[in-house]
């Protein structure tokens, strides 16, 4: 049952999941931690940083994390978690498949008529509002801490935040090193 589910749950984040991976990233929390509660919080934390470091889209890799953790949480081998992880990674795949063989030829016939460019420009408010969402979401306790519960990592995860933040936004740090140096200061000063 937890396969259908993990299909018929994936399937439809890869429906709607409109501007890539990181837009995807509510809807996976959404569904996966507050509404079928196969997650813990701390764990969608957990894939989320995971998925970031592994080479491929963000997406496909929380899809396949989120698909295993959810089998192994429900009691299976990690033979069959790893069918879960292969089960959502699919369906989130299948949707955007389906969706370039359907539309294709179509699109670009098509691409320059107003009705096509207006589609399009309903949709980019959207997706920045699932960008957004995504970035909120990671602003939690399991991230940031609490000022009352430890506030050196609280002030520490704000500084690197904002460090990280100016360094790729205007100093044009390459973001490959600012996770690198992130992880760095991460560990010697909360460790």
């Amino acid at each position: 049952m937890i396969f259908l589910q993990l299909f018929y749950t994936f399937f439809t984040i890869g429906m709607f999941g409109f501007g890539g991976g990181y837009g995807m990233l509510s809807l996976i929390q959404t569904e996966t931690v507050i509404r079928h509660h196969w997650l813990s919080s701390a764990e969608f934390t957990n894939i989320v940083a995971i998925s970031q470091m592994t080479p491929g889209p963000i997406g496909i890799n929380s899809a396949t994390y989120c698909g295993y953790t959810a089998v192994h949480n429900a009691g299976f081998t990690s033979e069959m978690a790893v069918l879960g992880s292969l089960t959502a990674t699919f369906a989130l795949v299948l949707p955007s498949l389906i969706l370039m063989l359907l539309i294709s030829k179509m699109f670009l016939k098509y691409m320059k008529t107003p009705l096509v460019q207006s589609i399009f420009m309903g949709l980019r408010p959207v997706v920045v509002g699932l960008l957004a969402a995504a970035t909120l979401l990671l602003c939690n306790s399991e991230n940031f801490s609490l000022p009352g519960v430890n506030p050196w990592q609280f002030c520490i995860s704000i500084a690197l935040f904002l460090a990280t933040f100016v360094g790729t936004m205007w100093l044009k740090i390459n973001p490959i090193r600012m996770i690198c140096y992130s992880a760095v200061a991460g560990l010697v000063l909360l460790y």
